[in-house]
């Protein structure tokens, strides 16, 4: 994908049968954030101005490793915006696994959860990625096996694990190309 036909905001939506609540925690919980996507450990001040960072996990360090490139400790960081428990997150999210990444600055993500019928909610993500190219690449999925899934592979995994009790496998998504 070229970055002259990517949009700078990225709307991603799952249907995933599980409470608000549950879906919450496992976005703002690190207890929860370990267990799926690429794994790591967040932490939230949920109050506006509150800071927010990601943790690389083990192995996030130890791929970075056998790729020759070291993974920092804190992976993303940002500012919560609004939080509105169980229902809003809005935050800033700067990635710095990557110098030229992380160059680019801050972005403006939003967690939107909607209760549905039957046990069901929908979990919308809005990325703004405006003057962030690199990262709207990395977060579409669209390096393929060199950067992950992207959104699409995150929020498959937190749907297969609140609905079944276990993450997907990574090989089973984001190593086939």
């Amino acid at each position: 994908m070229s970055t002259d036909t990517m949009t700078t905001t990225q709307v991603n939506r799952v249907f995933i049968k599980a409470t608000p609540e549950a879906i919450w925690n496992a976005i703002t919980q690190p207890e929860w954030s370990d267990r799926y996507g690429y794994g790591g450990k967040v932490d939230y001040d949920l109050r506006a101005g509150g800071a927010y960072k990601a943790y690389a996990s083990e192995a996030m360090k130890q791929a970075g490793a056998a790729g020759g490139f070291p993974v920092p400790d804190v992976v993303v960081d940002g500012e919560v915006i609004e939080a509105e428990p169980p229902t809003r997150l809005v935050q800033t999210f700067r990635m710095l696994m990557d110098p030229e990444v992380a160059e680019e600055g801050f972005t403006r993500l939003t967690y939107e959860i909607e209760q549905r019928a039957g046990g069901v909610c929908q979990l919308t993500v809005t990325h703004e990625l405006e003057g962030a190219p690199k990262l709207q690449l990395i977060v579409s999925g669209s390096l393929g096996e060199t950067a992950g899934g992207g959104w699409a592979w995150i929020l498959s995994d937190l749907k297969t694990l609140l609905e079944t009790g276990s993450a997907m496998d990574p090989k089973d998504g984001l190593n086939q190309g």
